[in-house]
C-alpha cells in the first residue's frame, strides 16, 4: 500500500531540488555568460524621434550561443540577434569550453532526473531498501561536483579568439580583458552551491519521512500523513 509522506523538510528539498535544476539549466541555456566590450552605433544606426545616435550597447557570449545586434536594421529591441554561434559541437570556440559544456550537461542531466524523482518521494521513500534520498543526496554531490569543474575550465577559454573579438586583445586565460560577468555565470555558481546544499539537506528529509512518529501514523492506518 502506498503511504503518502509530507514532511516540511522533505517538501522543501524537493522544491530546492527543482528549482537548483531549473535554475542551472536556464544559465546553461542563456547567452550571457561574458558582456562584451561596449561597441558604438553605426552611422546607420539612428533614432528617428531625436536624430540622434543610440547608446553603444554591449553584445553578450554564451558557451556556445550569443546576442548581437544588427547594424542594418533600425534600432530597436528587435535589432538584438540570439542564437548559437556553433552549429555543432566541434565548433564551440574553445576546447575548454568543449569540456565545460559536458561538465554542466552532464551534472545538469543528473540534476533534472533527482528533480524528477524528488517528486514521487512523497509516494516512495525507497527502492531494493535503499533510500531513495540518500541515493538522491549522492547524485546531487556528484553533480555539484561536475559542475565545479565546468565553472573552473571555463575561465580557461577566455583566450579563444571568439572571446577577445568580444573582450579585447587584452583578454587571455582567467582574464576577462575589456568584458564582465553576466548574470548567467553567476546563476551556475549558486546552483552549484546550492546543489550541495539539497545533497546535505536530503539526509535530512530522509530522517524526516522515517521518523517514529511517521511510523506511528502508518500503523494507525492512515495513508495521508503530513507532518511539520
Amino acid at each position: 500500500m502506498c503511504h503518502v509522506i509530507v514532511t516540511c523538510r522533505s517538501m522543501l528539498w524537493t522544491l530546492l531540488s527543482i528549482v537548483v535544476a531549473f535554475a542551472e539549466l536556464i544559465a546553461f541555456m542563456s547567452a550571457d555568460w561574458l558582456i562584451g566590450k561596449a561597441k558604438p552605433s553605426s552611422s546607420e544606426d539612428v533614432d528617428n524621434r531625436t536624430g540622434g545616435s543610440q547608446e553603444p550597447y554591449h553584445p553578450t557570449l554564451g558557451i556556445y550561443g550569443r546576442c548581437t545586434r544588427i547594424s542594418h536594421m533600425q534600432l530597436s529591441r528587435r535589432d538584438t540577434l540570439c542564437g548559437p554561434y556553433a552549429e555543432n559541437f566541434n565548433e564551440i570556440a574553445s576546447g575548454f569550453w568543449q569540456a565545460t559544456a559536458i561538465f554542466l550537461a552532464v551534472g545538469i542531466m543528473m540534476l533534472c532526473a533527482v528533480a524528477f524523482v524528488s517528486v514521487f518521494t512523497m509516494c516512495v521513500q525507497s527502492i531494493m531498501k535503499k533510500s531513495i534520498f540518500n541515493v538522491c543526496g549522492l547524485l546531487q554531490g556528484i553533480a555539484g561536483l561536475f559542475l565545479i569543474l565546468g565553472l573552473i575550465l571555463y575561465p580557461a577559454g577566455w583566450g579563444c579568439q571568439k572571446a577577445i573579438s568580444y573582450c579585447g586583445p587584452y583578454a587571455s586565460a582567467y582574464k576577462l580583458g575589456d568584458c564582465s560577468l553576466g548574470w548567467a555565470f553567476y546563476t551556475a555558481i549558486g546552483g552549484t552551491i546550492l546543489t550541495f546544499i539539497c545533497a546535505v539537506f536530503s539526509a535530512q528529509a530522509e530522517i524526516a519521512t522515517s521518523s517514529d512518529k511517521v511510523q506511528e501514523e502508518i500503523e494507525e492506518g492512515k495513508n495521508l500523513i503530513c507532518l511539520l
